[in-house]
């Protein structure tokens, strides 16, 4: 009978998968490590169990101990499996910046989990790394696993990862690439290839923002950082475990080309892809343009989209951070975007009074309001007519708004071009309702068409 032990020892021995849609125009082939079938869902499993291993051999780890990791999310995810394995505590601290997926799973494994900033320097107190340091130093039985300058981080890539690869592709492998963040991914891989080809060129991948690239170009740590969306890789300081003398090259990837490759990952080669994976694809992709039909690349994938559903995954917060434009712009979009301070639809009743459309005006802060008659628009009233009105005739105040209401606003299906709203917006009306499955949802008006286009 096949079987685990447990389920450690399923880490490892990752597939590697050939990219077709997006390298259809590209002479040599682009193979993707897909490291999220290890256990967890990352390569950081890989590193967990031999750190944490270690740790058990030379007794700096006993019983009942806590480990205590600053994450980014994949490598506190990989202790916490190990950890619910093994019967030890975990305590991880993370930065503001991480997807709420990362912190779910960290405490659904059973972890505590302290958020701090992102926007500070590496060695300031409240920075995530510091602040493990300091929950080390006052927690009994504890160690730092310290992924950063951890020797085993190297160790287990150089004794696992690289030789997988170098079997898989049956020694053809040219060129490797990797995102960089506390470097012993590629370090540790990067040694193992070039021990068995000098000739393979090891490349890094890090985010516009980060310093690493200049470091590796300059040989000097810079200030010159600046925050980014991108997760796991990147640093505005040197990592312990990054060797630069077995990378050949760093490209520098942007935020947006790397959730923009993430998406097309899943919708046309149907890998689910993290964020630091599109970087690592927009880099080979790339890099590939400058190679023949006699290279193979090996991209490896660190995670799923699966922890990034909130984020790259999610229209409404591509479009708000700039990294996301449709083909097509729908009606849907400029809805979506609107200010959820206010209910989708304020409508008033054909048999309300003009004082109670006062109110409405006046309460929420529009400029515009559709009249309905059993759940149908039958009117609208706009408030600086309806205001002139009354100071012409106060009467009206007690009158119903049939009194007073002008034509229904224009009706628009939620899936019409954004087009066709500027089209009315621009020449006949102030507004317009939006329409679904013929039920009147919402309603757009010029502020909310210019808002949504010049964000």
């Amino acid at each position: 009978m096949q079987q685990k032990e447990n389920i450690l020892q399923a880490i490892g021995n990752t597939p590697l998968v050939k990219l077709l849609k997006l390298t259809k125009n590209l002479a040599p082939e682009i193979f993707a490590k897909l490291e999220y079938f290890n256990p967890s869902g990352s390569v950081k499993d890989r590193i967990a169990l031999e750190i944490i291993e270690d740790a058990e051999r030379d007794g700096r780890l006993r019983p009942g101990g806590t480990i205590i990791e600053a994450t980014t999310g994949n490598t506190g995810i990989s202790i916490a499996l190990v950890a619910a394995v093994k019967g030890y505590k975990c305590i991880f601290v993370v930065p503001d910046k991480i997807s709420i997926e990362k912190v779910q799973l960290l405490r659904a494994y059973g972890a505590d989990v302290i958020i701090t900033p992102d926007a500070v320097p590496h060695d300031s107190p409240e920075s995530y790394t510091e602040v493990a340091k300091r929950i080390v130093r006052e927690t009994p039985n504890s160690i730092l696993a310290n992924q950063f300058f951890n020797p085993k981080n190297f160790e287990t890539h150089y004794k696992t990862t690289g030789p997988e690869i170098w079997e898989q592709t049956q020694g053809k492998i040219t060129h490797f690439i990797a995102g960089i963040g506390t470097g012993g991914t590629i370090s540790g891989i990067g040694k193992f290839l070039k021990e068995q080809n000098p000739e393979i060129k090891i490349i890094g991948v890090d985010p516009k923002g980060s310093i690493l690239r200049e470091f590796f170009i300059t040989k000097k740590v810079t200030q010159n950082f600046f925050p980014y969306k991108l997760e796991s890789i990147g640093a505005d300081w040197i990592p312990g475990t990054l060797h630069i003398e077995y990378i050949d090259e760093i490209m520098e990837v942007t935020d947006k080309d790397a959730f923009l490759t993430a998406r097309k990952l899943t919708t046309e080669e149907g890998i689910f892809a993290g964020g630091s994976s599109g970087a690592v694809v927009s880099a080979a992709l790339k890099l590939a343009q400058n190679l023949s039909v006699e290279n193979l690349i090996v991209a490896l994938l660190p995670d799923s989209g699966e922890r990034y559903l909130s984020k790259i995954y999610n229209e409404n917060w591509m479009r708000e951070n700039g990294f996301f434009i449709p083909e097509k712009v729908t009606i849907r979009y400029v809805l979506q975007s609107k200010s959820k301070k206010l209910p989708e639809l304020i409508s008033i009743d054909i048999n309300d009074t003009v004082q109670h459309a006062l109110d409405l005006f006046k309460a929420h802060d529009i400029s515009q309001i559709p009249v309905f008659e059993q759940n149908k628009p039958v009117g609208s009233i706009e408030d600086s007519e309806l205001m002139a009105a009354v100071l012409e005739n106060s009467t009206l105040i007690a009158k119903n708004v049939s009194s007073v209401m002008k034509p229904t606003f224009p009706i628009i299906g939620i899936d019409s071009p954004i087009e066709r709203a500027i089209e009315l917006l621009t020449k006949k009306t102030s507004a317009i309702l939006v329409e679904e499955k013929k039920k009147i949802i919402g309603i757009i008006t010029r502020y909310d068409i210019i808002e949504f286009i010049t964000k």
